[in-house]
């Protein structure tokens, strides 16, 4: 009982200060996880890829899967409500609130700064995810030469499927996501 207090407090925590959507939660998830030991950062990695090929929002779908890891349904169901809540709340304060001050010209500023707050989370989400997927901090540990750290196989992957919905914007993502799903596995058949 108190593993799913911990949850729900930390996944409230999460929701209450993940403003941006679902990759704003990375950075809270990464403390999280060196916290409590829940997972690694790894493990992030594989959270990501697995909570973007899912349906949901990203946020809900990460939850789900730490709560779920952590203390199997009713983890996933706890960790989900934590995050969710502060939401809520904050929603039906704000709906109450800016029917009054809409044009309010402070209003109006503070979300203009939650707008830059919210991109400089997801900044910072995609550069810990970026550095998960194209640098083996293992290798860099192992041999302390950059060059050789670097995973030149997804670098070229990322490259192309960025390339790729740049270029075909009317392809539906998940297109690009079995692709690249399949193309990992291809890899690896081959490789090792």
């Amino acid at each position: 009982m108190l593993l799913l207090l911990e949850l729900y407090a930390r996944f409230f925590f999460v929701g209450l200060f993940a403003i941006g959507g679902g990759l704003a939660t990375l950075p809270f998830l990464q403390d999280m996880g060196q916290a409590t030991g829940w997972f690694g950062a790894s493990t992030i990695a594989d959270m990501v890829a697995i909570s973007e090929s899912t349906p949901g929002p990203l946020g809900v779908n990460m939850a789900t899967y730490v709560g779920y890891q952590v203390a199997g349904i009713p983890g996933g169901l706890v960790g989900v409500l934590g995050l969710i809540t502060p939401s809520v709340i904050i929603i039906l304060v704000v709906a109450h609130f800016l029917k009054k001050f809409r044009d309010s010209k402070y209003v109006q500023w503070a979300f203009y700064g939650l707008r830059a707050a919210s991109l400089g989370l997801i900044a910072a989400a995609c550069w810990a995810v970026a550095k998960l997927a194209l640098f083996s901090a293992d290798k860099f540990a192992e041999t302390g030469a950059v060059f050789q750290s670097l995973r030149y196989e997804n670098i070229v992957l990322c490259v192309l499927v960025f390339i790729g919905a740049q270029c075909f914007k009317k392809i539906h993502p998940i297109v690009f996501i079995v692709i690249a799903a399949a193309a990992g596995i291809g890899w690896h058949m081959i490789f090792g």
